[in-house]
């Protein structure tokens, strides 16, 4: 669903990613982690053509990207760390506005059925979104992205700023969206929520990818080990 093939961009000198090779599966979850500069952020923005590779090439189910940018995010939900609702709206109406930008109308039953399994409080959908903590606007972007039946999403540090519950429960909506065939790109600082939710976990420094990783293969330690190795050889 996802393919990076040699994919190189360039800031005039600066390099910010360089030569990435990766493939993310339908209902398979891949983990980006690295420093701030590393490259991940970097990746989503050239899979979601909001900037064009100096080489290489970007695919989303098997469109180039920057031969039809509108076309493949068309393909694409996107969860940004910080969700930009409408705090005047409801949870309803930001739904029903951001699913029509996408040419999706929106059936109640179906929104419900979704909101649920997202586990969003039935009885938020219709206040402010401004009421609304960080978690419930994460929960409200996936709703946004699966109600136009995205196929693969990605997300940008969706942990970051959530108390420990509201991730745990965040942790086990992206699995059961992974499990419903949903491929996940993730980019994230936070090594141990990568390890309970990735099926694969990619290590990124100085704009490459350094490390492939199966979460399962390591414990916990040994993964926090592996990743300040790479980030002691990148301040080397």
């Amino acid at each position: 669903m996802l393919e990076a093939r040699g994919l190189t961009k360039r800031y005039g000198a600066a390099l910010a990613l360089d030569g990435l090779n990766l493939a993310v599966a339908a209902g398979e979850t891949l983990c980006l982690l690295g420093a701030n500069g590393a490259g991940k952020t970097t990746t989503l923005n050239l899979f979601l053509g909001f900037t064009a590779p100096t080489a290489g090439a970007a695919l989303v189910d098997g469109l180039v990207v920057a031969e039809d940018p509108a076309a493949a995010r068309a393909r694409l939900g996107y969860v940004a760390e910080v969700v930009s609702l409408y705090p005047s709206l409801s949870g309803a109406e930001n739904l029903a506005f951001f699913a029509g930008l996408a040419g999706v109308a929106v059936d109640p039953a179906r929104r419900d059925a979704i909101l649920a399994r997202l586990r969003f409080p039935a009885d938020a959908i219709l206040r402010p979104a401004g009421t609304y903590s960080k978690g419930m606007r994460q929960k409200l972007g996936l709703a946004i992205a699966l109600m136009k039946e995205a196929r693969v999403i990605l997300l940008d540090e969706p942990l970051s700023g959530l108390d420990p519950a509201a991730a745990n429960d965040l942790v086990g909506v992206l699995r059961e969206t992974a499990a419903g065939g949903v491929a996940l790109l993730i980019s994230t600082h936070d090594i141990f929520r990568a390890k309970e939710v990735a099926s694969r976990i990619g290590i990124m420094r100085h704009g490459r990818l350094v490390a492939m990783i199966d979460p399962a293969s390591l414990s916990a330690g040994e993964l926090e080990h592996m990743y300040l190795t790479h980030m002691a050889e990148r301040a080397a």
